[in-house]
């Protein structure tokens, strides 16, 4: 089944934050046959964790990512990682959705969720400042319009942050958030039920369910261990 593609952006939406060092080497391998296949990566870490784990993180194109939906990705990207071969020694290959309290790495990601609650991190300070705590106000031409909850008497509680000079983004797990995550979710089951019911016998597979939790699928592979959890 192919991906939906959202109005605010496509799979090949470039990111705004990308790796450095070795997880850069493997952004580097997945990526193409990810936006190929119709998903989008988000991130790639890699970590100590039981030795040596890579975590990929993936979407499709409007935000949601079903358990079966990891699990292809895990099938897509095992054979290019064993051929490619961007990590030395044994690894854990770690397939996840980007869960409710989200990074933002495209532009898209900022309109999205527009009035939610998010942490910024910049790069460059602005105004003297590099954190910030505070609710999504949607993108204007270069910069995303943020309203500050941690302001101190004083400051400007409206700010412009340049996206170019965002290092880390992400969305705060508030009660608001989570009841709108999952209205989007029931809304995406509800679109792969209609399509699936106008074109019949294409797909026989139950509608997808939007993973909320962040975590996905580990999957066995030859390089040495490669495992799945939820």
């Amino acid at each position: 089944m192919v991906p939906a593609v959202d109005t605010l952006g496509t799979n090949c939406e470039p990111r705004l934050i990308a790796e450095t060092g070795l997880a850069a080497r493997v952004a580097n391998v997945v990526e193409p046959p990810l936006n190929a296949a119709g998903f989008r990566l988000v991130r790639v870490k890699v970590t100590g964790e039981a030795g040596c784990t890579v975590q990929i993180m993936a979407e499709r194109p409007d935000g949601a990512m079903s358990v079966e939906d990891c699990e292809a990705v895990s099938r897509l990207v095992s054979p290019v990682l064993d051929v490619e071969d961007p990590i030395e020694r044994a690894y854990r290959l770690e397939i996840s959705s980007p869960g409710i309290d989200r990074p933002l790495v495209r532009r898209s990601d900022f309109a999205r969720w527009t009035t939610h609650r998010a942490k910024v991190e910049l790069a460059l300070p602005h105004e003297g400042r590099k954190r910030f705590n505070g609710l999504l106000g949607g993108v204007e031409g270069e910069a995303t319009r943020f309203h500050r909850l941690d302001a101190h008497e004083g400051e400007e509680t409206e700010v412009l942050l340049r996206l170019a000079d965002i290092a880390e983004a992400r969305l705060v797990l508030t009660d608001e958030l989570i009841r709108e995550s999952l209205r989007r979710g029931k809304r995406a089951a509800r679109g792969t039920e209609d399509a699936e019911a106008a074109a019949p016998g294409e797909d026989d597979a139950a509608p997808a369910q939007t993973l909320t939790n962040g975590r996905a699928f580990e999957r066995p592979a030859r390089k040495p261990q490669r495992t799945a959890r939820h």
